[in-house]
């Protein structure tokens, strides 16, 4: 039981109130933003032509009409208050760059190479191999100081999008037309200053004119270093007024997506970590300027720029390279023929039993990009504090004693390492029995499936997947909350059978997986009692923050109820006063050992999941199916720890000695 609710405490204490603001957001309109928070990024149905620039362009009137004919409609996660969350950063007119004194141009020598402040486009016009734009800040700390800065530069102006007619050598058949997007930053696991994202269409024709006279063929959306591709009557792609597709930008890393979802990534075409285009959006009033095929650089002198559009940094954090510096740029068709892919893989929205993978995968990446963040940039900092945290754990693990570790009898005091042991040893004489009462798990995760299909699909969720795809706000708490209770019941199967079987294994008797769980069916009433009960008042205390501690506490001093009411026949009542009983003056000896074994039970589902999304290709659900099914294994296990701990504290809080371990008992002759 202790582990249910600890992992309940750990995870419900952030999916909860996450969970409740996503509801409330998603009742606020899902098209188009109306906050006063988000008025300072015009909104409109579709682009509008370009606007009036100092200079006087002179473009072909094919390739002017094809590129305002095709102008994407971009609709961002809306912000509802400056530094908040959703999309801060629209797409940037990049003259509001030029000849800005916060911009610094340096040099490709070393890290503090000045050369220029607020250089001009003709500046960067000159090539400049592998020198970098500066933007103030500090991109491994971004706090709010980018937003603000992106805000400041760009007021009085649109967002803006390049577009551009391009032929193909290789591909004389066939013509592109592709939009160009720069983002002030990056905010994503890869911080870095500036960002440049695009899409193209491509169409069966050999110049622009005559792609007039056809649709397209296929259009391609880049997202971190690839790309995905549909065809242009395609059931994802949302097109308005005939011809203008949406895009749907994810926040922070501005990779383009066809429908709004959360989107996990595992390599460097797919970007590592999860991409989100949830709504509610903001759909952005935009401005398509129209970059000429020939001679670009006289217009727009800073597009022959050959350095990094953002300050230098080590890795992926380093400022990206221009338009003109990617394959695409000059050879768009083969670009599509090698980059492009047909799908984007989604989280998987449902119950899960426990952690999932794909939505551990998130936090882990996410995590693991902060501390690698920290070691960039104070190196010495945290080697030091990992020093210091495996030292804290070798000095723990060398103050308990970890042998002898017989499982039997099971009666009597054990150190918390030899509780593991004997727990280890217990399992390894019995695997399948275990194994056998971890199964439950396979019911229970067809048991949740079912209902999320009935909710979902077939229930009144129906309209909401239906508007908002299967990240609607709504129906993942609704999911989120089914999941949890489903997942809960699991843990109080596994654990109630486990005791079961611990004490009559003590006794001598032949135990087998039905006789364990027609035990708990002989105990079901006082069970559910405790279950809804404990799980009631833990979720409640869980819901506000100053209570949350008390959601512990109260876990840790009533979660054994489970093993009185199958080790020593308790009712309902008396099990939490046994409960609370036994972790009397040993709470911490309580909380120590159980969140270990929660810990190590709740992360290795995960951890394997992780693995299998890294290195494999296999379906996100497959790989949830595996986690689930480690479940299976390891659970069991740590119910077994559970099982002993309740046992050893009992024997401590009945005897006068309580601070030393009873001589051992000769192990009997048990199998």
């Amino acid at each position: 039981m202790v582990p249910a609710l600890l992992a309940l405490v750990a995870v419900a204490a952030t999916t909860v109130p996450a969970a409740q603001a996503q509801a409330e957001a998603a009742t606020t309109p899902t098209t188009v933003s109306t906050s006063a928070a988000s008025t300072a990024i015009p909104v409109d149905a579709v682009p509008l032509a370009d606007g009036p620039r100092s200079a006087v362009r002179m473009q072909e009137p094919a390739e002017e009409e094809l590129v305002q004919r095709y102008a994407p409609v971009v609709r961002v996660r809306e912000q509802l208050e400056p530094c908040g969350n959703g999309e801060p950063y629209p797409p940037t007119d990049v003259d509001v760059l030029m000849d800005n004194d916060g911009v610094a141009l340096r040099g490709p020598w070393t890290t503090n190479d000045l050369v220029e402040i607020a250089p001009s486009a003709d500046d960067l016009g000159a090539g400049l191999l592998d020198y970098h734009l500066d933007f103030p800040g500090d991109p491994l700390n971004p706090g709010c100081g980018y937003e603000q800065w992106g805000r400041a530069i760009s007021r009085g102006t649109v967002p803006t999008v390049y577009g551009r007619v391009v032929e193909d050598a290789a591909r004389p058949e066939q013509t592109a037309v592709q939009y160009w997007f720069f983002y002030v930053f990056n905010d994503f696991n890869n911080l870095h200053e500036g960002d440049w994202e695009m899409i193209q269409l491509v169409f069966d024709a050999p110049d622009a004119e005559a792609a007039l006279d056809v649709d397209p063929t296929s259009i391609g959306y880049s997202q971190h270093s690839g790309a995905e591709r549909a065809g242009w009557g395609d059931d994802k792609l949302e097109i308005v007024d005939g011809t203008h597709p949406v895009v749907y930008p994810a926040e922070g890393s501005h990779a383009n997506f066809f429908t709004p979802a959360l989107y996990l990534g595992a390599s460097s075409a797919t970007g590592v970590g999860c991409d989100d285009t949830t709504g509610p959006h903001t759909q952005l009033r935009t401005r398509t300027d129209v970059i000429p095929t020939d001679d670009y650089v006289s217009e727009y002198p800073w597009l022959g720029f050959q350095g990094h559009w953002g300050e230098r940094q080590e890795s992926f954090y380093n400022g990206p390279t221009g338009p003109n510096m990617k394959s695409q740029w000059t050879a768009p068709i083969r670009w599509s023929e090698t980059s492009w892919r047909d799908t984007s893989a989604t989280v998987p929205l449902g119950a899960s039993l426990g952690p999932s993978a794909t939505d551990a995968f998130c936090g882990v990446v996410a995590t693991g990009s902060n501390l690698l963040r920290q070691l960039v940039r104070n190196p010495p900092a945290v080697l030091l504090g990992l020093a210091v945290l495996v030292a804290a754990i070798a000095a723990v693990a060398s103050r308990t004693r970890w042998g002898p570790g017989d499982p039997y009898p099971v009666m009597q005091r054990r150190s918390w390492g030899r509780i593991i042991v004997a727990a280890r040893r217990m399992y390894a004489r019995h695997p399948l029995l275990f194994i056998g009462i971890g199964l439950v798990y396979i019911p229970v995760m067809l048991i949740a499936a079912g209902l999320q299909w009935v909710l979902v699909e077939a229930g009144e969720l129906t309209s909401l997947v239906d508007t908002d795809g299967d990240q609607n706000a709504a129906t993942v708490f609704i999911v989120v909350l089914m999941g949890g209770a489903i997942s809960l019941l699991a843990y109080f199967c596994v654990v109630a059978a486990t005791a079961e079987a611990l004490r009559d294994l003590d006794a001598g008797e032949r135990v087998t997986v039905l006789s364990a769980y027609r035990a708990v069916r002989a105990k079901l009433r006082p069970l559910a009692l405790v279950a809804a009960r404990l799980v009631v008042i833990v979720w409640a205390l869980l819901l506000f923050v100053v209570t949350a501690p008390l959601a512990l506490i109260y876990a840790v001093r009533n979660g054994f109820a489970v093993q009185a009411v199958m080790m020593e026949d308790h009712r309902a009542g008396t099990a939490f006063h046994r409960s609370r009983e036994v972790v009397r003056g040993q709470w911490w000896r309580a909380t120590a050992v159980g969140a270990l074994v929660v810990g190590l039970g709740a992360i290795t589902g995960p951890l394997v999941g992780i693995v299998l999304l890294l290195v494999s290709d296999g379906s996100f659900n497959v790989i949830n199916v595996i986690t689930a099914l480690v479940y299976v294994v390891t659970i069991p296990f740590v119910a077994l720890v559970l099982g002993y701990l309740y046992v050893d504290l009992s024997l401590r809080a009945g005897s006068p000695e309580a601070g030393e371990d009873r001589p051992d008992v000769p192990a009997g002759a048990l199998p």
